[in-house]
């Protein structure tokens, strides 16, 4: 009696079966590392969203800070804006910086956008800040701080933060 080897079934894979394996295991690769490109871009974008906001937080503190005949003065304010709000490289090298002295009409609870001292540090190491500067009126003793973070965020979007502050020139205690 003759045994037939041809009746059992074959079993492996063939190259088409291979190919298709391969393929699949790339494309799930490929989208693991793509999504963790993303995830990595998000972290960066909310890093610097916290690093903007902690520099206009120093900022203010800063200027708050100050003798209110200091803060008035703006010459003596450039001069405090020569520097970076913190030793941040993100404050050093990415966001322009406005800062807007205002005089703030206690009574109608408004500011006079006419009358101010504004201040623009631009990005990087070594900046000097220019300055548009409409004296204070004589006499002012309540001001409105506005300090404004911009810069440009991966991708080509733009990030801002911005605070604002009244200050009077009473006593410090």
């Amino acid at each position: 009696m003759t045994r037939n080897r041809f009746k059992r079934p074959q079993s492996g894979t063939t190259l088409v079966e291979t190919a298709v394996a391969a393929t699949l295991i790339a494309v799930f690769f490929a989208t693991i590392f793509e999504l963790n490109a993303v995830c990595l871009h998000y972290i960066d974008a909310s890093k610097e969203s916290v690093a903007a906001l902690q520099g206009v937080q120093d900022r203010v503190e800063a200027l708050r800070n100050l003798a209110f005949t200091d803060l008035t003065n703006a010459t003596f304010v450039q001069n405090l804006m020569a520097t970076p709000a913190n030793g941040s490289d993100f404050a050093k090298t990415k966001p322009q910086e406005v800062v807007i002295i205002y005089p703030y009409d206690t009574v109608h609870k408004t500011y006079d956008n006419t009358n101010k001292i504004k201040i623009t540090r631009l990005p990087g190491a070594i900046v000097t800040p220019s300055i548009n500067l409409n004296l204070l009126p004589s006499g002012t003793n309540v001001v409105e701080v506005k300090v404004t973070y911009t810069w440009s965020m991966l991708g080509g979007r733009s990030g801002s933060e911005q605070t604002e502050t009244i200050i009077s020139s009473g006593t410090k205690k």
